[in-house]
Order: structure tokens, then C-alpha cells, then sequence
């Protein structure tokens, strides 16, 4: 089996200074053997990782839409901010990704979660759920995600969510082995088994406060 964490930002993203060598050691460390590089409108972190690692990565990009994020799986090109969640999600397809909806029905990140009218209109054209996410604190919140995957016959996913390489592992899937296509992916998905721990109160907390001190050195 494979333990493959599919939500991880760089620093790359602007809330981020995670460095790739050091997501790649931690990951080594963990024994993690497929990652997801997800950042925010770019994909220039999981090119440069996907390049540098020893183990498989996933080419990525959470993106904001005007109706909040979106992931792209398996994306050649990177996606643009600020187009509808139908637009984004007619260009992760025409470029053979899949369409993953992050941290859906999360009652403390509503303003990035992506809204339930948005995601009702393009549900024909998601392809993942991200039912485990290491910052959605409420167990509510990720059974109504699990709902949804099960209404849908979606198969779900588990991320880290990590902004910092100690973050990740925090969430992650084993999966049985499988080719590096979006096909075989999703095969690999409906049989893996989410695993790993939410991120406790302080913890959080410390997170919150690297990335502002992240984001007042960029300014």
C-alpha cells in the first residue's frame, strides 16, 4: 500500500514558506509515497517538486474561483483565479485533470469553501470529494462531505492541508499501488482508506500565526 497525503502547499503559495527540499525530506521521514502539491493559483511548486522528488507527485492547484477554491488534479497548464467554478472546471477537464472540491461544507473556512449553489451546478463534473482534511475541525462538517460523496458514488480523498512541512502527514490515504494517470488514481481512490489526525486547538493556532508572519514578510 501507498500513503499518499493530496493536499500540500509550497511556499509558492503566498500563506506558505514551506521549501521544497524540506517537504520532500519530511515526506521521506514519514514515508509518504505519493504527494498532492496543491498552491494556490500556481502550479510553478508542483513542477519543481514533481522534478526533485524520489516518490510520485501529483501536479496540482487549489484555485479561487468567484465562488471559492476548486482543486485541479493532474493539470498540465495552470489555471487562472477569479473565473466561475464552471469555467474553472471546464478547463481542468479539457486538459485531463480532475475536479476535486476541498474542504467542502467547512464551518470555519465558508469564505474559501467553495459555496453550495456553486457546488450543486457543477456536481456532474466533480470527479473527488476531499472528505478529510487535517483544519476541518467538525466531524459534522466532514459528514455532510461523506454524504455527498456517497449520494454522488464519489470516491473521497484526505489531505494535510500542510503550509509547513511538520503539517504534513497529518491526513493522508492508503491506497493500493497504482499507475501515475487520473484514471488508475481514482481506481486507486474507491479502494484506499483515509487515515491520520486533525490538526488540535493550538496547533492550529500556531499555524495561524506562521502564516501571518509569513504573509507580513512578503509585504
Amino acid at each position: 500500500m501507498i500513503k499518499a497525503d493530496l493536499h500540500i502547499h509550497t511556499c509558492y503559495s503566498p500563506d506558505s514558506r514551506a521549501k521544497i527540499p524540506d517537504i520532500i525530506k519530511r515526506c521521506l521521514k514519514i514515508g509518504l509515497g505519493c504527494i498532492a502539491i496543491t498552491d494556490h493559483n500556481t502550479i510553478k511548486g508542483a513542477l519543481e517538486a514533481k522534478e526533485e522528488a524520489p516518490f510520485l507527485v501529483i501536479v496540482g492547484e487549489e484555485i479561487r474561483t468567484r465562488e471559492g477554491e476548486i482543486i485541479g488534479y493532474f493539470l498540465q497548464e495552470e489555471i487562472p483565479p477569479g473565473l466561475s467554478p464552471e469555467e474553472t472546471a471546464r478547463l481542468i477537464k479539457e486538459q485531463g485533470g480532475l475536479v476535486c472540491i476541498p474542504h467542502p461544507f467547512d464551518s470555519i473556512r465558508r469564505s474559501s469553501a467553495l459555496k453550495f449553489e456553486a457546488l450543486c451546478r457543477i456536481i456532474d463534473q466533480v470527479d473527488i470529494i476531499e472528505a478529510f482534511n487535517a483544519r476541518t475541525f467538525f466531524p459534522w462538517d466532514r459528514k455532510r462531505a461523506l454524504k455527498l460523496a456517497e449520494e454522488r458514488n464519489l470516491p473521497v480523498s484526505a489531505g494535510s492541508d500542510a503550509h509547513h512541512p511538520s503539517e504534513i502527514g497529518r491526513m493522508w490515504m492508503e491506497l493500493p499501488p497504482f499507475e501515475n494517470s487520473p484514471r488508475n488514481f481514482l481506481e486507486a481512490l474507491r479502494r484506499g482508506r483515509a487515515r491520520g489526525e486533525k490538526l488540535m486547538v493550538l496547533e492550529f493556532l500556531g499555524v495561524l500565526a506562521r502564516r501571518a508572519i509569513a504573509l507580513a514578510r512578503r509585504c
